[in-house]
């Protein structure tokens, strides 16, 4: 399995177009997440049930 900072890195690279990131991973998760300098670039989406699909923008939201 790939770790969190993989899994963005991937999704930065096009080489995944989503990641979804599980409720009860959501925190460890985030903590990663924020750490980056690109952290604007990514956007996520909350669904029913705690999950939430990240997608990566070429332009950083406000």
């Amino acid at each position: 399995m790939h770790s969190y900072e993989e899994k963005l890195n991937m999704l930065q690279t096009g080489e995944i177009k989503e990641l979804e990131i599980l409720k009860d991973e959501f925190l460890p998760f985030r903590e990663v997440l924020v750490k980056r300098e690109d952290f604007k670039h990514f956007s996520g989406k909350a669904s029913q049930g705690g999950h939430v699909v990240y997608t990566y923008l070429k332009l950083p939201r406000s």
